[in-house]
């Protein structure tokens, strides 16, 4: 399975924590011996910022680590700092907190992911990531899609994660920019081709979908070691990441409920099958 520095440095955040936990010290206690401030060792164990060796090292000497651990969460610290320059060129156009989300979706054992107003990014056709950034305006229009389509190799790896996508039927009849149903024909001709991988799946909500509401977009990320797991919201100024035990919690049920109510997966595939049909009559008269 792909491994990234940022993979890499949560993981080792987890096992640090893990490691402190055990040995019976806070953060407070920990960041007195490194001296540093408690925040600081807060990030290195929720693995947004990066430690240094001579950090690591007295960090295990101080919990009592040693011997092969000692050496595998010091192998795992190298790791995490070896990459640089992974954002520049052409992927340097992704927003900074959004490359956290890039670098650890093909580490996941399993993504699930709901957009209720439009297409996410794996799912998205080149010619839909043309209209929606052309009709953003963007300067970098071919760093943007070629970086896009980068994030499409997760589907090609040995072990992809299992990708779960619930689309709102909205995000299917809005297209960037207003109706261009030549677009959107590309589209869900794109998603037909994507859902017969082995593990993607793809579900529609329909407007009739039996629920009282719907909640915001959001991305719950799974691992298979102890790479923490997490949810992740974007906005208008942003993105925020949730790994709390509760509110992860509750984006777990949010996600049961939509696909719940959601088409299955031959149902879907009907309903685009027939929704394509549609385009096609439209853009051809």
């Amino acid at each position: 399975m792909a491994s990234t520095v940022t993979s890499r440095r949560k993981q080792l955040g987890n096992e640090l924590r893990h490691a402190r936990m055990s040995a019976g010290y806070t953060q407070q206690r920990v960041a007195e011996i490194l001296g540093c401030t408690q925040g600081k060792v807060n990030k290195i164990e929720s693995g947004s910022v990066g430690v240094k060796l001579g950090d690591v090292r007295t960090m295990l000497d101080s919990y009592g680590v040693s011997g092969e651990e000692a050496d595998t969460l010091l192998d795992l610290a190298r790791a995490a700092a070896g990459q640089r320059g992974q954002w520049s060129g052409y992927r340097s156009v992704v927003p900074h907190w959004f490359r956290t989300f890039t670098d650890l979706e093909p580490a996941a054992a399993e993504i699930m992911t709901w957009h209720g107003e439009r297409v996410p990014g794996p799912l998205q056709s080149e010619h839909y990531m043309l209209k929606q950034f052309t009709e953003f305006g963007a300067t970098d229009v071919t760093a943007l899609v070629r970086n896009r389509l980068d994030r499409k190799a997760v589907f090609d790896q040995q072990q992809p994660p299992y990708y779960r996508f619930i689309l709102s039927e909205a995000a299917l009849r809005r297209a960037p920019g207003g109706h261009a149903p030549a677009v959107m024909l590309d589209q869900v001709e794109h998603m037909l081709e994507l859902d017969r991988r082995e593990r993607v799946y793809v579900h529609v909500l329909p407007f009739d979908a039996k629920l009282a509401s719907v909640p915001n977009d959001f991305t719950i990320m799974r691992f298979p070691d102890r790479t923490r797991d997490f949810v992740y919201i974007e906005h208008s100024a942003g993105g925020i990441y949730l790994d709390d035990v509760k509110d992860f919690q509750i984006f777990v049920d949010a996600w049961d409920r939509l696909r719940g109510a959601a088409l299955e997966r031959n149902e879907t595939r009907e309903f685009l099958t027939s929704l394509a049909r549609r385009y096609r009559e439209s853009f051809a008269s």
